[in-house]
C-alpha cells in the first residue's frame, strides 16, 4: 500500500527481482528507456511536447538515450542494445534488469538475488559489475545465496537462519563465524534431532 505523497524514485531506491522482469518483447535500450518514463514524461508536458517535437522533449530523449547507452556499455551490452530483451541469454538479462535500474539514479540499490541462476563465469561478470557499481557511490543491499558473490563484494554481512539474524560483520569475520559454519555446513542438526 502507498503511503500519501510517497514515491519510491524520489526516495533514490532501485530494486531488481529474483524472477526477471524485463519486457521480453522490447528492445534492450527500449527496457532502459521505459526505466526513464518519469522525466521523459515531465520534460514533454506529459506527452504534449512529444506530440509537437518540442525542443525540450527532444532534448530529454537525447538525454534518456545516452544515460540508457552508458549502462549498456557498462553492462557489457552496447551490441545488444536492438536485441529483443527475452532473446538475450540468462546472464545478459539479468544485467539488462541492473541496467535498467540503474537508470533511474537510485543512490541504493537493491538486488533480489542476482546470481540466482549463473554458471560460474556468469557469477564472476556480475560481481566485477556490482564492484564498479559500488565503487562508482552507490550503495548496494545484496540478498544472495551465492557466498562467493558476497564474500567478493560485500564490506558488511549479515546472515540469516530461517529468518533469524545470526552474524553480523565483515567478509572475514563471517568466514570464521561458528554459528554460520554450523548453520550453511549443517553442523549440528543431528543434535537439534535427538
Amino acid at each position: 500500500h502507498r503511503l500519501a505523497g510517497h514515491r519510491i524514485a524520489r526516495a533514490g531506491v532501485a530494486r531488481t527481482f529474483h524472477n526477471i522482469r524485463l519486457v521480453a518483447g522490447m528492445t534492450a535500450l527500449e527496457n532502459l528507456l521505459v526505466a526513464q518514463h518519469l522525466p521523459l514524461m515531465a520534460a514533454t508536458g506529459f506527452g504534449i511536447g512529444a506530440v509537437l517535437g518540442l525542443p525540450g522533449y527532444r532534448r530529454a530523449e537525447k538525454a534518456a538515450i545516452e544515460k540508457a547507452c552508458h549502462w549498456l556499455e557498462v553492462t557489457g551490452l552496447i551490441a545488444r542494445a536492438d536485441d529483443p530483451a527475452g532473446a538475450l541469454p540468462y546472464g545478459a538479462q539479468r544485467r539488462l534488469e541492473i541496467a535498467r535500474a540503474l537508470c533511474t539514479d537510485p543512490a541504493l540499490l537493491c538486488l533480489d538475488e542476482p546470481a540466482a541462476g549463473l554458471n560460474p563465469r556468469e557469477s564472476e561478470e556480475l560481481s566485477a559489475l556490482m564492484r564498479t557499481i559500488r565503487d562508482g557511490g552507490r550503495s548496494l543491499l545484496l540478498i544472495e545465496h551465492d557466498m562467493g558473490v558476497v564474500m567478493d563484494i560485500s564490506d558488511r554481512v549479515v546472515v540469516l537462519d530461517h529468518g533469524e539474524k545470526i552474524a553480523d560483520g565483515t567478509p572475514a569475520e563471517i568466514r570464521a563465524d561458528a554459528k554460520v559454519i554450523a548453520a550453511y555446513l549443517g553442523e549440528g542438526e543431528e543434535e537439534d534431532a535427538a
